[in-house]
């Protein structure tokens, strides 16, 4: 499985994933960036400047493979699998 790594870019600063994750493919890969985003902004210590950060998903060689602004975890997805009637 191919590794994703989960940097955090906050204005010029980065904060660098070292591990990272070994996950099936990008689709999953933003699955759990989204996840991780909306973990640290529902915590207690979460300070709004963290909004404007960027959450950059990069593969085993450096490649950008996804940029998931924090702001736009928020917005809800439409569940694919409600019935609509």
């Amino acid at each position: 499985m191919p590794r994703y790594f989960f940097q955090t870019r906050i204005g010029d600063d980065l904060v660098n994933d070292p591990e990272g994750q070994a996950l099936r493919d990008p689709d999953h890969a933003w699955e759990v960036a989204r996840a991780m985003i909306r973990q640290l902004l529902h915590s207690e210590e979460t300070s709004p400047g963290l909004l404007s950060a960027v959450l950059e998903v990069t593969d085993a060689d450096g490649e950008i493979v996804l940029e998931f602004p924090f702001s736009e975890a928020l917005i809800e997805m439409p569940d694919a699998n409600a019935t609509r009637h």
